[in-house]
């Protein structure tokens, strides 16, 4: 049995154009455009009238769309174009009549997120109008400038590129553990990251990546020679039943929908001098054998910052899921142990995941939620980026709470004959809540433990 692969995400695109037209149905990026899906009989209003492609439909795709929906990209295919994207015209307008696209699942009556991809009702009505009226082009002329995309990156040219020393033969089929590379950052004095951003080059096979930070003196993976694929599978034992805490400094990870680590002016991430980086890549082969050799690029800050960004985790990896369970809760949480402010929110899951939703207990007893993912999909795993950053006392607690349908009534269900448990696989479960905290960058990193442990060896200051 294999994991998903991920193009998966997809399915909320396919079912669209299932819906345009039956007979289209496309899995794949380099999938052909569907045809005639834009009406071809006199259109039902005025040529004056109708929306162009243009003035009025490539504003909104520059501002919403292209940033997945260009080569090299998540997108299925590429809106840089009219001629790309006119053939895609009736299953974009049902795509977001339907609120299938852009993908985005927060519950609207929590929190204010500073990324959040939606449209408005007038976008949606004038890429409506604008397929109905047969996706006319419009005057060249009207043409917004197009955006400088860099090409490979969505943070822009990296200062930095550290890319798997040598590429990971991906077989047709199997299971395969986590891999794990080290690769010396080769720092010889702190580095302050503003922006950073790890990019498989095969995504079809790669279900996700993590990009640790190993600080010198470190004694995980100890031993481990630097260079080479080695794998660790997580062990449980009876002195330590839980092994879902984060082994070190999280610096960014990549899952589709997960989007590049851009930190605000001011605020950075830590990179002590003599630092490794650890890629853990999972690979979920997919019916064909390939190569991957996923890359990792930072941006550093153009001065010391004063505010340090801390990427940490609410995580229970103890739960037994029963089954055929339709709505098992789970739950954990995080006692932050100094004045902080929280800047960011991404719930995590596997394919039994339903829904997920994050709060705060202040000292106070007052609770407020955060974040409500109603209709949790695994296959676009968004980050949830406060407008503003919200202040957390100490001994605020971030609760988290989710539930899984481990029926056989949820189609992502690999086997609802089967108890689940927390695993690696993505046929096994996960319940993580991670978060960012923003803090003086001169505090010392112990003091965010309660207990003044340092769980994970994060790099202080």
């Amino acid at each position: 049995m294999s994991g998903r692969p991920w193009f998966a995400l997809l399915i909320p695109f396919t079912v669209t154009l299932a819906l345009a037209q039956s007979a289209i149905s496309p899995s794949h990026p380099n999938s052909p455009p569907p045809t005639n899906t834009a009406p071809t009989s006199a259109p039902s209003m005025t040529s004056v009238s109708a929306p162009t492609f243009s003035k009025d439909v490539a504003p909104i795709l520059q501002k919403n769309c292209q940033v997945c929906h260009r080569p090299g990209e998540a997108g299925p295919f590429s809106m840089l174009t009219y001629e790309q994207t006119r053939p895609w015209a009736m299953a974009m307008k049902v795509a977001v009549q339907t609120g299938k696209m852009p993908p985005w699942f927060a519950d609207h009556r929590y929190g204010k997120f500073s990324n959040a991809m939606s449209l408005s009702s007038a976008e949606i009505e004038t890429l409506a109008k604008w397929a109905d009226a047969g996706a006319p082009k419009g005057d060249p002329a009207d043409m917004p400038p197009p955006v400088d995309w860099v090409e490979g990156w969505g943070i822009g040219k990296p200062d930095a590129v550290y890319q798997l020393p040598v590429a990971y033969d991906v077989p047709a089929s199997g299971v395969i553990d986590y891999q794990h590379v080290i690769v010396p950052t080769g720092f010889t004095e702190d580095k302050w990251i503003q922006a950073a951003e790890v990019r498989p080059t095969d995504r079809m096979v790669v279900h996700h990546i993590i990009a640790y930070v190993r600080e010198p003196g470190s004694n995980w993976f100890r031993g481990q020679k630097p260079g080479v694929f080695f794998t660790a599978p997580q062990v449980k034992t009876k002195e330590q039943p839980d092994t879902s805490a984060l082994p070190s400094d999280f610096l960014v990870g990549y899952a589709p929908g997960q989007p590049p680590e851009i930190l605000r002016p001011g605020q950075a991430k830590l990179i002590k001098a003599g630092s490794d980086i650890i890629f853990q890549v999972h690979y979920t082969p997919h019916g064909h054998a390939t190569r991957d050799q996923s890359r990792l690029g930072i941006i550093f800050a153009k001065e010391p910052p004063k505010e340090r960004v801390l990427t940490l985790s609410a995580t229970n990896g103890t739960f037994k899921i029963p089954p055929g369970h339709p709505n098992y809760r789970v739950d954990s949480n995080f006692v932050v142990g100094a004045d902080v402010r929280l800047s960011g929110l991404h719930p995590h899951m596997h394919g039994r995941g339903k829904d997920f939703e994050y709060r705060v207990v202040y000292p106070s007893g007052e609770t407020k939620i955060l974040l409500s993912v109603p209709h949790y999909d695994w296959h676009w795993q968004n980050w949830y980026n406060l407008e503003e950053p919200i202040a957390l006392p100490k001994g605020t607690k971030i609760d988290c709470t989710a539930h899984f349908d481990n029926s056989p009534s949820n189609p992502e269900n690999a086997d609802p004959t089967k108890e689940v448990t927390w695993g690696e696989q993505s046929w096994d479960e996960m319940m993580v809540g991670f978060f960012n905290l923003v803090f003086d960058a001169k505090m010392p990193v112990e003091n965010l433990f309660p207990d003044k442990k340092n769980p994970a060896g994060l790099a202080s200051k």
